[in-house]
């Protein structure tokens, strides 16, 4: 029998950036994809333009897993950088025990947002000898060269195809730039492959001598090392597009002969009240600042909220708005759960059953349209709306398939779930909202219920407004009464 899934794996569309068009996705190895992602400079705490970035790439990824494919997901680290050196030197701390305390902490903020971790993720000083097997192919190929400083430069003049990615000419760039031409380099737009070493630097041996490598070829060494010269998708940020994916592919297919990546995938950036995040600013929010204030899922709803290529503003208002979206869902499986009298839980063969449901047909259509996760999520918007329907007809059945429906198709996103009463009842931090615990809580509700039995109505009034201004929301049904925060 042939699923809807299967016969949705031929019909994913991947909007790609280099040719600047949707194209039918068709890898290299029938079943297989390989992507590659650039992962982060690990010297800080990742903030939230990471995060975009991270929920993106793991939606992929999961649709694609959904479709039937096998992903090899690849995703760097860069534990060697001028940024790592500087800050902890700033710190006074060992670069190892630097870059060590940032990917676990990475680790944990993507674990918190509900991604996948990736099949590989090769650190940068592992791969050194890849490093300079690839300068030196170039240097042979005559396609870089060793400055007097003991630098070595890629010549972005030899590779006549230079700029095709970010559709900048090299002769336009030049006649418009301000920048001086450095006496050991012959263009000024030439970037460095291998540094000299400088005193207490990290540094490894070479043919060039002492020093450690640029940030550009690192990337194109541990792609190729993981996935070979060519490979599937390449993705990352949109501002890593120029100049760093564009020397990527001058310096891999230059040193290789073969074609990079079949498929470019850049996520949009994220603005912080309509402008650019920036520490500068002053609008600058790591992830673990934001998770402060909301729930994980929260966040990861309202990246998936908008399509991956495009512009998001972030300010507390639109992740209220994401909250506020996110719990309308929730209230929708709880409706069906107190009809039905149990809890919702989703099984292989409803997932199945889902996708071939006229939703799931549209849900389908959405996510291989570019994974559009905004027009996916407007279906289980629509699956919502009808279970409330349902509901307030008290149609038990109806309203329980089209929950299994909507529960089922948002696992594909990683969203909807937790028990329902986990997530309304979910709070940000340790600390108990005006000092009602979770038991305490349910002891009011037991003593509400009390009140009512023996007609004292005043005090189970009291009781309702006591806890609605402690931001407690109480919701009474014929299977009793449930609460959540508000």
């Amino acid at each position: 029998m042939i699923t809807p899934l299967a016969t949705a794996m031929s019909q994913l569309s991947i909007y790609d950036s280099l040719t600047g068009r949707k194209q039918i996705f068709t890898p290299l190895t029938a079943g297989q994809v390989g992507m590659y992602v650039c992962g982060m400079t690990v010297y800080d705490y990742c903030h939230i333009g990471h995060a975009r970035v991270m929920v993106a790439f793991d939606m992929a990824v999961r649709w694609m897993t959904q479709l039937g494919y096998q992903v090899n997901y690849v995703r760097n680290i860069t534990d060697i950088d001028d940024k790592i050196i500087t800050r902890a030197a700033e710190n006074g701390e060992n670069i190892g025990a630097l870059t060590e305390r940032f990917i676990v902490a990475m680790h944990e903020d993507a674990a918190a947002l509900g991604c996948l971790t990736p099949n590989a993720e090769p650190r940068a000083t592992d791969h050194i000898d890849e490093m300079q097997n690839m300068i030196g192919t170039l240097v042979k190929g005559e396609y870089a060269y060793a400055a007097d400083n003991g630098d070595v430069y890629y010549a972005v003049d030899s590779f006549a195809d230079y700029g095709k990615l970010s559709k900048r000419n090299l002769d336009d760039m030049q006649a418009g730039s301000r920048v001086e031409i450095e006496n050991i380099k012959r263009n000024p737009f030439d970037f460095v492959l291998w540094k000299a070493a400088k005193p207490n630097e990290p540094q490894w041996a070479s043919p060039w001598g002492q020093g450690r490598p640029g940030w550009h070829i690192e990337c194109s060494a541990m792609s190729t090392k993981c996935l070979g010269n060519t490979f599937d998708i390449h993705g990352g940020g949109h501002d890593l597009q120029f100049p760093h994916h564009e020397n990527e592919i001058a310096q891999s297919e230059a040193s290789t002969g073969c074609e990079y990546a079949r498929n470019w995938m850049h996520v949009g950036f994220i603005n912080v009240d309509g402008e650019k995040m920036s520490k500068s600013l002053g609008n600058f929010f790591t992830i673990r600042d934001v998770m402060a204030q909301y729930l994980p899922e929260t966040v990861r709803f309202f990246l998936l909220s908008s399509h991956y290529r495009s512009q998001v503003n972030f300010s507390d208002s639109a992740l209220d708005e994401a909250h506020n979206s996110l719990s309308r869902l929730y209230h929708a499986l709880k409706a069906a759960e107190q009809l039905q009298g149990q809890t919702l839980s989703v099984t292989d063969e409803l997932i199945s059953e889902a996708y071939s449901t006229t939703a799931g047909q549209e849900f389908i259509a959405a996510m291989n349209d570019d994974f559009n996760s905004s027009s996916a999520i407007s279906v289980l918007f629509g699956l919502a709306r009808d279970i409330n329907k349902a509901a307030k007809a008290e149609d038990v059945a109806q309203a329980w398939q089209l929950a299994q429906q909507l529960k089922a198709l948002a696992q594909s996103l990683n969203i909807l779930q937790q028990p329902v009463q986990q997530f309304l009842q979910a709070l940000i931090g340790d600390a108990p909202i005006d000092g009602f615990s979770d038991t305490d809580i349910d002891a009011f509700i037991i003593e509400r219920a009390d009140a009512k039995t023996n007609k004292n109505f005043a005090r189970a009034d009291e009781i309702r407004v006591l806890l609605k201004e402690a931001g407690i929301e109480l919701e009474d049904s014929r299977a009793g009464t449930t609460w959540r925060r508000a």
